[in-house]
């Protein structure tokens, strides 16, 4: 089910640009379990702001999330809350005509623009994209971590092992 708040007619865009502000909780994040198992976080919060500017048929997205998500440690498995905080900007070029079955080289410019068709933009995947972007890559619940014994399985922060 989309949510409605992130589906904006272009048509509605106006010429001063466009603000929304984003308070994306629990229920918003739980839809994501279903459709991608892979995200590896329990719960989050993010809350932020985005602005829609139109430059000709172009749309300039501009945002700032910040947040919390809880996330499990690769060393301890155990769940820590990990503050998260960005911004970006992403262009959105109308989508070109036809498109032909030959691979292309995209140059460094092509990786900054995104494409839309229609008369509304679904912002809903821009923003989960930026999300997976602030996770970091290998979760730490500190640097300092010690792990798990793989013999005994302690949890190496909490207890001692008594393996030899």
């Amino acid at each position: 089910m989309k949510d409605k708040f992130l589906q904006i007619a272009i048509k509605a865009i106006p010429e001063k640009g466009l603000e929304r502000s984003l308070d994306l909780g629990p229920e918003w994040f739980s839809r994501w379990r279903g459709e991608d198992p892979g995200l590896e976080f329990s719960t989050a919060r993010i809350k932020g702001t985005l602005r829609l500017e139109k430059h000709g048929r172009d749309i300039l997205v501009r945002g700032t999330l910040t947040g919390q998500l809880q996330l499990s440690c690769s060393r301890c498995l155990e769940n820590y809350e990990a503050p998260v905080a960005g911004d970006f900007d992403l262009l959105l070029a109308p989508a070109p005509g036809r498109v032909s079955g030959e691979a292309e080289e995209l140059s460094a410019a092509d990786l900054d623009v995104d494409y839309y068709s229609g008369d509304v933009l679904d912002l809903e995947p821009i923003i989960r994209e930026q999300i997976i972007l602030l996770m970091p890559l290998k979760p730490l619940c500190t640097e300092e971590c010690q792990g798990i014994c793989p013999r005994c399985g302690a949890v190496l922060n909490l207890e001692a092992c008594t393996c030899k």
